[in-house]
């Protein structure tokens, strides 16, 4: 069937000699691969194939078929056009790392409209702010709400965050209960919004630990969740 949904680029990549496979999450199917065929051939095709930057916010037209592993896109165009996103260096550094997050963790082909406004307002407040240094940090935390392991805040007032179970506890009792300034920062994050992050200062070495931690969390609650390949270079970048 012939149809209309908005979607979010998360990865792309060479199919053959002139295709590409591009992974989508969509509002309307959730998370869908796509078909671009000769996109590298033709003039038209590189066209077609310059909307589809990561984390692109597009309409799409798509010839959808139920149980089809690959589905065709009649038609695309910007539903959103980025002004710094994918041209400034540091955000787009942050474009990568959180395509590879978001890749890694989104595998459910139904919708979310939930998850879907998210993802695509959580973006656009990048795009148009100036102060992100901490944005990464609260993005994967409130992701965790969507993906169904937010940490539970009924002892939120303890001194240790028990990773492996989502929750504050008044003593340590595994090697996945973390303490000390990483549960200061995330008593702190769970506290604020996107648009009064820029009151939480930290350090870049405060900011690594904790971003190191949050990735933990993935892991543990998420089987086939891999840390990310540009975890390294984003942290170079980020930090210098």
């Amino acid at each position: 069937m012939l149809a209309n949904t908005n979607a979010i680029v998360l990865s792309k990549i060479k199919y053959r000699d002139n295709d590409l496979i591009v992974k989508c999450y969509t509002q309307r199917f959730g998370l869908v691969s796509y078909i671009l065929r000769h996109v590298s051939n033709s003039k038209k095709g590189s066209s077609k194939s310059a909307h589809f930057q990561l984390l692109s916010q597009l309409q799409l037209v798509t010839l959808h078929k139920q149980n089809r592993s690959l589905q065709d896109i009649k038609e695309a165009r910007t539903n959103y056009l980025y002004s710094s996103l994918q041209t400034h260096v540091i955000k787009n550094s942050i474009v990568f790392f959180l395509a590879e997050i978001l890749t890694s963790t989104l595998k459910e082909e139904e919708a979310n409209q939930h998850l879907f406004t998210y993802l695509e307002t959580t973006l656009q407040w990048l795009d148009t702010n100036n102060d992100y240094a901490n944005f990464h940090l609260l993005f994967l935390l409130k992701l965790t709400k969507h993906l169904g392991f937010y940490p539970e805040m009924a002892k939120k007032q303890e001194v240790y965050f028990n990773l492996s179970e989502g929750r504050f506890e008044e003593t340590k009792t595994n090697i996945y209960s973390v303490s000390g300034e990483n549960i200061v920062l995330l008593k702190r994050l769970l506290g604020t919004n996107f648009d009064t992050l820029h009151s939480i200062k930290i350090n870049s070495k405060q900011r690594q630990s904790f971003l190191k931690m949050m990735l933990v969390y993935f892991e543990l609650h998420l089987d086939e969740f891999k840390k990310p390949q540009s975890m390294q270079i984003f942290n170079q970048i980020f930090n210098t």
